[in-house]
């Protein structure tokens, strides 16, 4: 059989199987998501198409279908990292996570890259915060370079700034403060809350993980150049976020100032 008509029956195996699951589902499952991700007109989801699974569900294709999509040399695999449908993206997405787990240092990097390249369509933050720490974060944690993400944080598009923030989280959960920290200062006052709640959670992290004391002292001291502590820069929404895990007393005590 020919490489390309086995792929098109691979894709089509793996599309025969979201429709079985999705007629399982109910088409209430469908505009449950389509209203949870925001896809309607101006929204930030606007025009996404779902099948309607659940992350479970999907999670399970990833592992049933992971060896077939390695065999197959990353031609479905790219057509489902670029598709319209939501459930495929993140089916792509979870197989890039497996994938990372074992990967040596040349496929790790070849994984970042193919990632990075379609950046444009990790288009929503579950598809973002279910890879971007497994796959952006490890790779980089291996380098022991996370300078990178500033540019990604300074970047015009929304979800690449999303994966600047939560990439961070691997380096959090090894004990290093310092890529949050400094990734958090260039989104500290961000106007789109889903960066100002990403933002919120990797400080709740970092507080949670390493040290709360160290988190204390970030939102308490100024900023370079700023007349202000970075608390009092902030939005609210940040703030709430970063602060959760305090004790009653400190929350209110940084929400009254």
């Amino acid at each position: 059989m020919k490489a390309k008509d086995a792929s098109a029956i691979l894709a089509q195996r793996i599309r025969d199987e979201f429709t079985r699951l999705a007629a399982q589902n109910g088409e209430e499952k469908k505009r449950v998501l389509q209203s949870f991700f925001k896809t309607g007109k101006g929204e930030y989801g606007e025009g996404d198409l779902f099948y309607g699974l659940t992350v479970p569900q999907t999670r399970a294709l990833a592992k049933q279908y992971r060896k077939a999509l390695e065999e197959d040399g990353g031609a479905v695999l790219e057509g489902l990292m670029c598709d319209a449908y939501h459930e495929c993206r993140l089916l792509a997405l979870l197989v890039l996570v497996q994938q990372m787990e074992k990967a040596d240092d040349a496929q790790a990097q070849s994984i970042y890259h193919f990632y990075m390249e379609h950046a444009a369509y990790i288009n929503n933050w579950d598809l973002v915060d279910l890879s971007a720490p497994q796959v952006v974060g490890a790779f980089l944690l291996r380098r022991k370079d996370w300078k990178i993400l500033k540019e990604y944080a300074k970047s015009t598009h929304l979800w690449t700034q999303r994966i600047a923030i939560v990439s961070t989280f691997a380096f959090i959960k090894a004990g290093d403060t310092k890529p949050v920290y400094a990734i958090a200062d260039l989104l500290l006052q961000h106007p789109h809350d889903l960066i100002q709640k990403a933002t919120g959670w990797m400080l709740r992290e970092a507080g949670k993980r390493v040290s709360q004391d160290e988190e204390i002292r970030y939102l308490s001291q100024r900023r370079k150049s700023s007349e202000q502590a970075r608390y009092r820069m902030m939005p609210r929404t940040m703030l709430r976020y970063a602060i959760e895990r305090f004790d009653s007393a400190k929350r209110a005590e940084f929400m009254r100032a």
